[in-house]
């Protein structure tokens, strides 16, 4: 299991590679330029730059989270085209500056939901948390001003001038449902395939988060049949997953230990969070440890060891703790802590 943090550049975040160095068995960081619309190639220089920074800390640059997919392409309308074969040219820069796994989405408009940034747990600490009916009542325009307030960093999938268009983006959903966006996502898929296949690169779909329609879009990346769709589009060594515990264990109905054991060897990418469910529907974000949440992170791990995972993984979403100032849920501190624990995991397992 290669341990890495994700890190979202100079300037763009309160965490420093200095800082990450110091976590014991820490490899790789995880990256993006985060500043770059979706859409637009990124180009060799920009990211040869990035890629040269990362390294001279000791780390690798294997893992690129994310390159966004632009909402033309979910949509299938006129404009793909153009905007894959910029993705195209995006995965063979990507592949020649020597990255290995780039994690993607394919989430209609949101790329992640929740109601509070900064929500208390009892013992003092904030996470991030999602009420169900909340969520229910909420016009979209009213999260995206909860999000927005909530830090001066930049937060993906929340980006300023695809909020601004809204309005828009709704109208041009109406009406999709989840087959229409399969045959989206499908149509994508075969035609970056080959490029990232002959670019030594994994693609690696992020599920949906959470797992279920919000605001009446569609959602498909929810459970194991939507991994097994996904799989079926292409045997292609290149169309792979990123097994998210977090996510897709919001819904209790997905058993991650299960999964893990069934999809860690489509999986190169894994974010390992844990994640407490109420029997209402809402969640809140813990920490790694198995015993403070609903997901069986000693279980996934276990599994992970039994197949002696060597793909990448980061300690997902961490708690807010020591009156630390961060990007919501990408502090240093329990992140760190989270690796620690996930290690222990792991050399206990191996050791058996």
């Amino acid at each position: 299991m290669n341990i890495t943090f994700r890190w979202y550049g100079r300037g763009n975040d309160s965490v420093q590679l200095e800082q990450i160095k110091q976590i014991p068995g820490t490899k790789g960081i995880v990256w993006a330029l985060h500043h770059k619309p979706a859409g637009e190639v990124w180009t060799k220089e920009e990211i040869d730059s990035e890629v040269e920074y990362i390294k001279s800390y000791g780390f690798h640059a294997d893992v690129v989270e994310s390159v966004n997919v632009h909402e033309s392409i979910k949509l299938g309308n006129e404009e793909r085209d153009q905007y894959i074969e910029n993705y195209k040219e995006t995965i063979r820069n990507l592949g020649e500056a020597g990255v290995k796994v780039i994690c993607y989405n394919f989430m209609p408009i949101f790329d992640w939901t929740r109601t509070s940034l900064y929500h208390p747990l009892p013992d003092g600490s904030t996470a991030l948390f999602f009420e169900k009916e909340k969520i229910e009542s909420l016009e979209p325009a009213e999260l995206i001003e909860t999000v927005a307030s909530a830090s001066d960093l930049t937060l993906p999938g929340w980006e300023p001038e695809k909020m601004a268009r809204i309005q828009e983006l709704f109208a041009a959903y109406e009406g999709m449902d989840e087959e229409q966006l399969w045959g989206n996502l499908t149509y994508f898929l075969q035609a970056i395939l080959p490029t990232a296949e002959a670019s030594g690169i994994q693609m690696a779909i992020h599920p949906d988060d959470p797992p279920w329609s919000i605001f009446g879009l569609p959602r498909i990346m929810t459970g194991e049949e939507s991994w097994e769709r996904l799989i079926s589009i292409s045997n292609s060594p290149s169309n792979g997953i990123t097994f998210c515990t977090g996510s897709m264990g919001a819904n209790p109905e997905n058993d991650m230990v299960d999964l893990a054991s069934k999809y860690a060897k489509h999986s190169p990418f894994a974010h390992l969070r844990n994640v407490k469910i109420f029997e209402n529907g809402d969640f809140i974000e813990t920490s790694h440890y198995t015993q403070d949440g609903s997901i069986d992170l000693n279980g996934v791990v276990r599994e992970f060891s039994k197949q002696n995972y060597s793909g990448y993984a980061r300690p997902d979403h961490g708690r807010h703790i020591w009156n630390e100032e961060c990007r919501p849920g990408y502090g240093l501190y329990d992140r760190a802590l989270g690796i620690m624990y996930l290690l222990g995991l792991w050399d206990a397992h191996q050791s058996k």
